[in-house]
C-alpha cells in the first residue's frame, strides 16, 4: 500500500513534517469525515427523533442511517448497536446493567492483567458490591493470553468473563473465539474490549459470538465523543438503564414510566448525532482501502521497525512479537517522558506512560514505557524517521549521563 497517497486525506499531515506514531492512544481524521460532520452542522444542525419538521427529518434520517452503518459493519442489527459517549461509557453500561443485577456473592468474573483500566475498574467495583470475584488468567512469560490458561481459571463458579480483544500496550490478540466457546459452554457471558481491533481488522460478532462489544470511533479515523456497544439484543432487552432522561421513554406517569425499546433505552438525552454521522464516514473510508489491506500494511511497518530496532543497543522491546502495529518499548535507564521530549523535538508524536493499562506495567516491572503505533498513514519514511531518532536519542542519552 502507498501510504503517501493517503497522507493527503488527512489534514494534520498536510504541509508538515509530523510523523504520527500515537493511533492507538487516537487516529488522525480525513477530509470526507470532517467533512461530513460539517455537512451536519452547516445544513441540518437539529435534534432527532422529536422535531416534527424538515430539517429534523433530514437529521434523524442521517442519524438512523449511521447506526444501520456500524451495525453492518460489524455483523449486528440495529438494534443491537447502541450509542454511547466511548468505548469507556460503553464497557461501563455492561458492568453497571448487566453486572450488578445479575452477579452475587460467590460468582467469579475471569478478566487479565492485559486489560486497559476501562475494562477492568467497573468490574472491580461490580466485585465489590455483588461479593463476586475477580479471577485472572495467568499470562505467558511474553505477556499472552491461551486458550490452555483460560482454561485453567473457568470453573462453574464462572459468570462473566471481561477480556480485550488486542491489547493496547501489547499489542497481542486474545484467541476470544474459542475462549468464548468455552465461557458459553459454563454458561458465562462474555464482554469484549474491542476498541484496538475493530479500527485495524474485519470484526464480526455473530462469527466471534460475544455477548458484549465495545469499541470507540476516534481510534478508528472517527470523531471524539463516540462509543459502539454491541449486545445480543435478548440481553439488552432485559438490561434496565442506567441513566435516566429525554428521548428514551414511551410514557411517563408520576410514579412510573415505560422505556422504549433497545437502543433507544440506554439513550438518554441528545445523542451524539455529527459524531454518528461522523463514524459511518470513517468506516466508509476505511472500506475504501480495505482492512486487509490495512492490516498488511501497518503490520509491514512494525516488522521494518522491529528489525531496526533489534540491531540497536540499549533498547528494550516488550513486545517482540506483537500481532499489531503497536510497539511498546523503553530506551535502557531513560524515563520514558524524557525520551518522548526528546522525539517530540524531531516533530514525532508517540505516547509515553501507563497507557491506561497498570497491570501490564506492573507485569512488565517498568513504570512505564514508549508506545509507537503505526496506522494506515504512516509510511517507510515515517519508519525511517522514528529509528533514526532512537538512535539520536540513545546517544544523546548516554552523553549527558543517562
Amino acid at each position: 500500500m502507498d501510504a503517501t497517497s493517503f497522507k493527503k486525506d488527512f489534514p494534520a499531515l498536510r504541509n508538515t513534517d509530523l510523523v504520527y506514531l500515537d493511533t492507538a492512544a487516537s487516529s488522525l481524521t480525513p477530509t470526507s469525515v470532517i467533512k461530513q460532520m460539517n455537512e451536519y452542522y452547516e445544513h441540518y444542525p437539529v435534534n432527532v427523533h422529536r422535531g416534527v419538521y424538515k430539517l429534523s427529518f433530514r437529521a434523524t434520517e442521517m442519524y438512523e442511517a449511521a447506526r444501520n452503518t456500524i451495525a453492518e459493519f460489524i455483523g449486528a442489527t440495529f438494534e443491537e448497536t447502541v450509542f454511547t459517549r466511548g468505548a469507556s461509557s460503553a464497557l461501563n453500561l455492561v458492568a453497571s446493567a448487566y453486572g450488578l443485577t445479575n452477579l452475587k456473592e460467590g460468582d467469579e468474573i475471569i478478566v487479565s492483567e492485559l486489560e486497559h483500566h476501562s475494562h477492568i475498574l467497573p468490574w472491580q467495583n461490580v466485585a465489590k458490591k455483588t461479593g463476586a470475584k475477580l479471577i485472572y488468567v495467568p499470562l505467558t512469560p511474553a505477556g499472552r493470553i491461551t486458550v490452555d490458561n483460560f482454561k485453567h481459571v473457568l470453573s462453574d463458579k464462572t459468570k462473566m468473563v471481561v477480556l480485550t480483544h488486542v491489547s493496547n500496550v501489547m499489542g497481542y490478540e486474545t484467541p476470544i473465539e474459542n475462549i468464548i466457546t468455552l465461557a458459553h459452554a459454563q454458561g458465562a457471558i462474555v464482554s469484549v474490549d474491542a476498541a484496538q481491533s475493530v479500527p485495524h481488522k474485519p470484526v464480526d460478532v455473530k462469527k466471534m459470538d460475544c455477548d458484549f462489544l465495545a469499541f470507540s470511533g476516534h481510534k478508528m479515523c472517527g470523531p471524539t465523543g463516540i462509543g459502539v456497544l454491541y449486545g445480543k439484543k435478548h440481553l439488552l432487552d432485559d438490561l434496565e438503564p442506567i441513566e435516566f432522561g429525554g428521548d428514551m421513554n414511551d410514557n411517563v406517569e408520576k410514579y412510573d414510566a415505560h422505556f422504549k425499546d433497545t437502543p433507544y433505552k440506554f439513550e438518554t438525552g441528545t445523542p451524539p448525532i455529527a459524531e454518528a454521522i461522523g463514524l459511518a464516514a470513517a468506516i466508509k473510508y476505511l472500506r475504501s482501502i480495505g482492512f486487509e489491506t490495512i492490516y498488511a500494511h501497518e503490520n509491514h511497518l512494525k516488522e521494518k521497525a522491529l528489525d531496526a530496532l533489534e540491531k540497536l543497543e540499549g533498547i528494550t522491546v516488550y513486545n517482540p512479537g506483537t500481532d499489531t502495529g503497536i510497539i511498546t518499548f523503553n530506551l535502557d535507564g531513560v524515563h520514558p517522558h524524557d525520551a518522548v521530549s526528546f522525539f517530540d523535538e524531531d516533530n514525532i508524536a508517540m505516547r509515553a506512560g501507563h497507557h491506561c493499562a497498570q497491570l501490564v506495567m506492573r507485569f512488565l516491572d517498568v513504570p512505564a514505557t514508549l508506545r509507537a503505533s503505526f496506522y494506515l498513514y504512516n509510511d517507510e519514511a515515517d519508519v525511517n524517521r522514528f529509528i533514526e531518532n532512537v538512535k539520536a536519542a540513545r546517544a544523546f542519552f548516554t552523553e549527558v549521563g543517562f
